[in-house]
């Protein structure tokens, strides 16, 4: 793991972070392509019927994600959570809905101190979407996460860059992130496969409410 983390990715960006970082929005993976996302997410689940039909999104950055998924499934329920205040804000002067009936809070926080409030819950979510946060918390942060993640969602959309992704984008992008953390694929897995099973590319499933056996999901040889 780098050494040269200021750990501030848990609590959120300034505005300048978000003017460098997402100053060309319109190549970058999950926007200019969030709909594509959502589309896919929607078919996985619509193969073996399963109905999704509550969103929470960790980290919902400055909103096209959560946008899209909210348009695909219209959710009678959803939550999103960012720490960012220019972030927040933002999109809190958007109309993320697409249907008046999805019940939709926003609420400027990070995914610890979250976290920390939504521990033995009784009420989860049918699908989070975390997507590009992992790399910005310790190794700490994600063990104390990761536990109450799987407890308020059922299935997970899920991406982080591990370190060849970052590295790849110095090299062929000319971007350095200098907040993110870069950890190797391995390490990753070991983190997350306490709390999830790994369905296919970005689905996980909390092994807190399924395992093989009652899993709606038929292609049990796809499951690691």
């Amino acid at each position: 793991m780098s050494s040269d983390h200021k750990g501030q990715g848990a609590e959120g960006f300034s505005k300048e972070y978000w003017d460098v970082n997402y100053s060309e929005p319109e190549e970058m993976d999950g926007i200019i392509n969030a709909d594509k996302h959502a589309q896919y997410a929607k078919a996985f689940f619509d193969v073996d019927y399963v109905d999704v039909n509550s969103i929470i999104d960790f980290g919902y950055g400055l909103g096209y994600l959560f946008k899209a998924f909210l348009k695909e499934f219209i959710p009678y329920r959803a939550a999103g959570i960012e720490p960012s205040e220019h972030a927040f804000q933002s999109v809190k002067a958007k109309d993320l809905k697409s249907v008046s009936s999805t019940k939709l809070t926003l609420e400027n926080t990070d995914l610890v101190s979250w976290s920390k409030k939504h521990k033995n819950t009784d009420k989860w979510f049918d699908l989070g979407i975390c997507t590009s946060v992992f790399q910005y918390l310790t190794n700490e942060e994600l063990e104390e996460v990761l536990p109450v993640m799987a407890e308020n969602v059922k299935y997970l959309y899920f991406s982080v860059p591990t370190d060849v992704e970052l590295n790849r984008q110095v090299d062929e992008l000319e971007f350095k992130d200098e907040y993110a953390i870069h950890r190797t694929r391995e390490e990753y897995y070991q983190m997350i496969s306490p709390y999830f099973t790994f369905l296919s590319s970005r689905i996980l499933e909390s092994k807190v409410h399924s395992d093989e056996n009652k899993t709606p999901f038929t292609d049990l040889l796809f499951r690691f």
